[in-house]
């Protein structure tokens, strides 16, 4: 099954209640993980880091990163309820953590066993080095990255999976862990990529999908797809491509104040779009090309038979004027009907009788 994350993000606002309410929100539509930002402002921007243009547009206020990101800390007591109240639920908890101070209170304290590594995380080398030495598995957003880079980022992570702790690291020995078996092995076990477009809501014609495809063939990794686009016809058109992951950010409201929540779904679509991912899986089914139980009884209402198409005498001869085809299907296959014309009937039979009973 697709694993469903629902990007709750900074969507809170600061506010530890909100917080509350988002996870009982992912909770309740079905989603198997509810995930969350995890950063001290502090370490993540400078003084001077301006905000995206999407984050002036959404909230309506130029100011830095850094005041606005503030605000949108959570405390680490915050944390440590959220996950408490998510195993309660029996929904996974998860945050990314966008500086190293973050990312060991997740695992040491938290205790998280998968880790999200966000796409503007991607080339920040010694963040993804730590990430996977961690020995955590990984999902890896790939929002404005190429090729290139994104490889050079499973170089780290193979090496951090793999060296020695002392071992010193360096472009070499990032592509010779890529590049030994011991590292694609440990990618393939614990690594997964979501392809990102990353713009706040993303415009449809820059979504490309298909990059899924690209990335399983170039990395043979599974491939999952992490959206920004508006509404949900975009994440469920991804699962029936093959997506193995699906992060969708979702708000209680998309009219709050924030940078995030206009391009969010609100409680009501995060449920239609897991309910419709469920049902493309369904839908998806075997590759088996056969009769499936609920067709096998419509077979004779649906096909055809041979019939004749008048009174026929016992002896009289089969021809294009005596023979029709028709439903039901029940009786002798149309295929036999050029085998039929020119032989005689070995009964007699009425007009509409099936040939052959």
């Amino acid at each position: 099954m697709t694993l469903i994350i629902a990007e709750a993000g900074v969507n809170h606002n600061g506010d530890e209640k909100l917080a509350f309410e988002l996870v009982n929100a992912a909770h309740k539509a079905g989603a198997d993980i509810v995930k969350f930002q995890t950063f001290k402002a502090k370490n993540l921007v400078t003084n001077q880091a301006a905000q995206a243009d999407y984050q002036v547009a959404n909230t309506g206020k130029q100011e830095s990163q850094l005041a606005m990101l503030s605000r949108l800390e959570l405390s680490w007591a915050a944390h440590h309820a959220l996950i408490k109240h998510c195993n309660s639920l029996g929904i996974e908890f998860l945050s990314t953590a966008f500086d190293s101070e973050s990312l060991a209170f997740l695992v040491n304290d938290l205790g998280l066993k998968r880790l999200k590594l966000p796409s503007g995380e991607l080339t920040n080398a010694p963040l993804v080095l730590q990430h996977a030495r961690t020995g955590c598995d990984i999902i890896v957003s790939t929002g404005m990255a190429t090729l290139s880079e994104i490889e050079a980022a499973l170089g780290v992570i193979a090496f951090g999976y793999t060296a020695d702790k002392d071992e010193t690291p360096s472009l070499e020995a990032f592509e010779r862990a890529y590049a030994s078996p011991e590292g694609q092995r440990a990618l393939k076990d614990k690594v997964v990529i979501l392809h990102c477009t990353t713009e706040y809501p993303a415009p449809v014609n820059e979504i490309n999908l298909r990059v899924m495809d690209t990335l399983r063939q170039a990395f043979d990794l599974p491939a999952g797809y992490s959206d920004h686009s508006q509404g949900i016809t975009i994440p469920v058109a991804a699962v029936a491509r093959g997506a193995v992951v699906i992060e969708k950010h979702f708000t209680l409201d998309n009219t709050m104040d924030g940078p995030d929540h206009k391009a969010s779904l609100e409680p009501d679509e995060l449920e239609a779009m897991v309910k419709a991912i469920r049902d493309v899986e369904l839908a998806l089914g075997g590759c088996v090309k056969s009769p499936t139980v609920s067709e096998l009884k419509n077979k004779s209402v649906a096909r055809k038979s041979l019939v004749a198409n008048s009174d026929i005498q016992r002896g009289e001869t089969f021809d294009e004027s005596n023979l029709i085809i028709k439903r039901p299907g029940n009786g002798m296959s149309p295929y036999l009907y050029w085998s039929l014309l020119g032989k005689k009937a070995e009964r007699s039979y009425q007009n509409g009788d099936l040939i052959g009973e």
